[in-house]
C-alpha cells in the first residue's frame, strides 16, 4: 500500500462521519459510469415516492441502528 493512500485514509478517518459520508459518495461518484438521464428520472421518481409515501403515513420506517444490523447481517450471510 502506497504511503499517499495511509496518509489520506488516516486523514479522512478524522473527519466527522458526515464529513466522510460526503467523501465517500465522491469516491463513488468518480468510479461511476457517465450520468444516464433515463436512470437519474427513474431514482428521482423512485425518490418522490418514498417521500410520500413517509408524509402519508404508509412508509415501514426502522431506525439508524436497526438498520445498520439488516445491512451488517446481509453482508455476513455466507
Amino acid at each position: 500500500m502506497s504511503t499517499d493512500l495511509d496518509r489520506v485514509r488516516s486523514e479522512a478517518m478524522q473527519l466527522s462521519e458526515i464529513e466522510r459520508a460526503e467523501l465517500a459518495r465522491d469516491l463513488v461518484q468518480s468510479l461511476d459510469a457517465p450520468e444516464d438521464t433515463n436512470t437519474d428520472k427513474a431514482w428521482e421518481r423512485e425518490i418522490s415516492r418514498r417521500l410520500s409515501a413517509i408524509d402519508a403515513g404508509t412508509a415501514a420506517m426502522i431506525d439508524r441502528d436497526e438498520f445498520r444490523r439488516r445491512i451488517q447481517a446481509r453482508l455476513t450471510r455466507p
